[in-house]
């Protein structure tokens, strides 16, 4: 596994608190049904961010905590719950292995949201076995589609990111590439049970000023790479993608994938 180093998310904490899309209601619902939620035990997510998701399932179990390796996104976070006034998540700046092999809390539902693949996934499973009470389980959420065809706009929008960020991917102090093995292979290959559910596939929109925000919520994408060439960019990108489509508004259809690691068995 590499070492990103402790700046993977540097300066793009407000721009995934303010720009990152929420996941559907359907997830939530989904989750909460999936695990007969009633206000009871304890939740963890690791590669919290800012804490949108978590924050949904506030009123589902009696204590939650959320960990990111990211000081700025705990920051974030924290103002985030205090505004929303929630008081019964705990947030703690961490990498998950790290924070795993130093609790001995037990917890009914783990979720990882698009974060598994920064993680040492096999360790981070071994280590969560033995935290997760019977019929629980952990949640990893995604949407990677790597052999899904890019819309026009996207394509433009890679293109021009290759032009001004560079070919590689950059990821910390190094770069990135994701994971050969997938991850229902990994949890797979690990003391739990397999089990994928796809969502219903929906629509998500997006505008220039969104879609820029994005890219600077990003690893690979932060605004502090571009330094005092960020307003040249965001001009050519705009200008490109009007080219495709002069609304200015853009939108996808995304697969959510939620695969569940779970345990069935007494201990």
């Amino acid at each position: 596994m590499k070492n990103y180093g402790h700046e993977l998310f540097k300066g793009t904490a407000s721009y995934y608190s303010a720009y990152r899309p929420l996941y559907p209601s359907e997830l939530v619902r989904w989750i909460v049904n999936r695990f007969s939620l009633d206000g009871q035990g304890n939740m963890l997510d690791l590669g919290c961010g800012t804490g949108q998701l978590m924050m949904r399932f506030s009123d589902w179990f009696e204590r939650l905590v959320g960990v990111d390796s990211e000081q700025e996104m705990i920051d974030e976070a924290l103002r985030r719950s205090e505004e929303a006034r929630i008081d019964n998540i705990k947030w703690i700046t961490a990498d998950a292995e790290s924070y795993l092999q130093n609790t001995n809390e037990i917890f009914r539902v783990v979720t990882i949201a698009k974060a598994f693949h920064w993680m040492d996934r096999k360790a981070v499973l071994d280590d969560l076995y033995n935290k997760i009470q019977l019929d629980g389980g952990v949640a990893i959420i995604d949407h990677y589609a790597p052999h899904k065809e890019p819309l026009p706009w996207q394509a433009e929008l890679q293109k021009i990111i290759k032009l001004w960020y560079g070919e590689e991917r950059r990821a910390g102090n190094t770069t990135y590439s994701h994971p050969q093995i997938s991850h229902e292979e990994i949890v797979a290959q690990s003391r739990f049970e397999l089990e994928v559910h796809r969502l219903p596939t929906y629509e998500q929109q997006w505008t220039i000023q969104s879609i820029i925000g994005n890219l600077y919520s990003t690893s690979y994408g932060s605004r502090r790479f571009l330094g005092d060439r960020a307003a040249s960019f965001e001009q050519e990108l705009e200008k490109a993608l009007l080219r495709i489509d002069n609304s200015g508004i853009f939108t996808e259809e995304i697969d959510l994938s939620i695969i569940l690691a779970m345990n069935v068995s007494e201990r």
